[in-house]
């Protein structure tokens, strides 16, 4: 998953990164970092947590220059140490060069095994690292449009980066467009950021997305873009999970308004399966908006039944079983007085393994609800992605390996309803520019079959 983010030719480029990484933290909680250049160096911090946590003032003080890029970390397989934190930095023929990447790349076992052959040493294990070290060994001309063009075509899978190339900001996205990446200007300044919520927060402009298969290269205020040779043959492949779950509802990707997707996606859920209930809800907070679409569309009370603690970080120490057992409540809260006696329908985003959608159920019954209906405003997720969102296995999955039926005996539901593939893609804008592979297992591109050591961890 992953949050990135790039400042050209402003004063305060690395606090403008910081606060891009705070709008940004949806992303990614494990860590975060930032890297400046001040015309000579290139200046790097980066710790593990949360934004807030992983810079003080005298580690921003301390990232000097007009333009710098951040990054907020998820990472979904492999070790969390603090080599694999980004942005990444190297210094290649006394040029340094840093990158922020969001997405996992599936063919990095070939260019792995090849570039170990070549003599490369790896550092961490992450597979952005494969694109510094092909960087490195095709930089030795003047045209850094080559350069990346060269790189980028060897790539394959998903990928949204920023580079920080002494003064100048690389902002790239695969020709597929798998992961979001967009434009904006504070006034002399350009900011390439994953989501336009980051624009927003400092109060910047947003001018587009950037195109799949495009590169675009900033220096000072100063603009310049290149395509990918033959982007325009691929089909375009927006992760449809983004819209469905993993954006910011105030952000604008791919072409639309996330806050109004969900919408629309609830409605659509009311139409394919109503049901007679006292009032619908959510569970905080990810399925708040399907849940307003579907309550409006069959005129039906909305409530808050659960009250999330907003206080519960990552970090939450389980050390014993007793502990292990308050995980959803101590998160979560239901209220008695709105719940006892009632017949109550849950909108939710998706269930991937089922466990946690079950002890949430089993605290609504503690609570009084009278009927439990659940209704999940997206398909079934039967396959793992491959492109940066973090779905495990397929044999982890529970729609996998069990009937919608099944499902709802599982976690303990009187009924259970999944939104239609079909009525997902129809409440989308351009609904063929989507990847559905979680849903139907067809991918895009080719992905890995097996495991090996050249399986790097993505940098999500």
């Amino acid at each position: 998953m992953c949050g990135i983010i790039g400042v050209s030719n402003h004063e305060e480029a690395a606090n403008i990164a910081f606060l891009g990484l705070y709008a940004l933290q949806h992303r990614g909680e494990e860590a975060a970092g930032i890297a400046s250049y001040d015309g000579k160096n290139i200046h790097l911090t980066k710790n593990t947590g949360l934004v807030a946590d992983a810079f003080d003032e005298a580690s921003l003080k301390g990232l000097k220059g007009k333009t710098a890029i951040g990054h907020t970390r998820y990472s979904t397989t492999g070790s969390s140490n603090y080599k694999n934190i980004q942005p990444f930095l190297v210094t290649h023929r006394n040029r340094p060069m840093a990158v922020s990447h969001n997405g996992n790349l599936t063919n990095t076992e070939a260019l792995y095994r090849k570039l170990e052959e070549d003599g490369s040493i790896f550092q961490t294990s992450m597979d952005s690292e494969i694109i510094v070290h092909l960087l490195a060994k095709t930089a030795r001309n003047g045209d850094m449009k080559k350069w990346f063009i060269d790189v980028l075509l060897q790539l394959k899978g998903a990928y949204s980066l920023v580079f920080l190339v002494e003064d100048v900001i690389v902002g790239a996205r695969d020709p597929h467009g798998f992961r979001p990446l967009c434009l904006g200007k504070i006034d002399n300044s350009y900011i390439i950021t994953s989501e336009s919520c980051a624009l927003d927060l400092i109060r910047a402009e947003f001018i587009r997305e950037i195109e799949p298969g495009e590169i675009i290269f900033i220096k000072g205020g100063k603009i310049e873009s290149v395509f990918l040779p033959g982007r325009e043959k691929v089909k375009k492949s927006h992760c449809i999970f983004e819209n469905i779950y993993f954006a910011r509802p105030d952000s604008e990707i791919f072409g639309d308004n996330v806050y109004q997707v969900r919408k629309r996606l609830g409605a659509q859920l009311a139409r394919e399966f109503p049901v007679e209930a006292d009032f619908a809800m959510s569970i905080p907070d990810s399925g708040n908006y399907a849940a307003i679409g579907y309550a409006q569309e069959l005129d039906l009370p909305y409530e808050v039944g659960i009250i999330r603690n907003h206080y519960i970080g990552r970090t939450f120490i389980q050390p014993s079983q007793f502990l292990r057992d308050f995980r959803v409540r101590v998160k979560l809260n239901p209220i008695r007085s709105v719940l006892k006696g009632k017949k109550i329908v849950i909108i939710e985003d998706s269930i991937v393994r089922g466990t946690t959608s079950r002890g949430r159920v089993e605290e609504l019954r503690r609570a009084g609800a009278k009927e439990i209906h659940m209704r999940i405003s997206c398909p079934p997720i039967t396959s793992p992605c491959f492109y940066g969102i973090d779905f495990p296995s397929k044999q982890e999955l529970i729609a996998a390996t069990k009937s919608v039926k099944e499902i709802a005996e599982f976690i303990k539901v009187d009924t259970l309803e999944y939104l239609s593939l079909e009525g997902m893609l129809k409440v989308m804008k351009n609904a063929g520019d989507f990847c559905d592979a979680c849903f139907t297992g067809h991918y895009p591109v080719e992905v890995p079959t097996n495991k090996s050591k050249y399986l790097l961890e993505g940098a999500k």
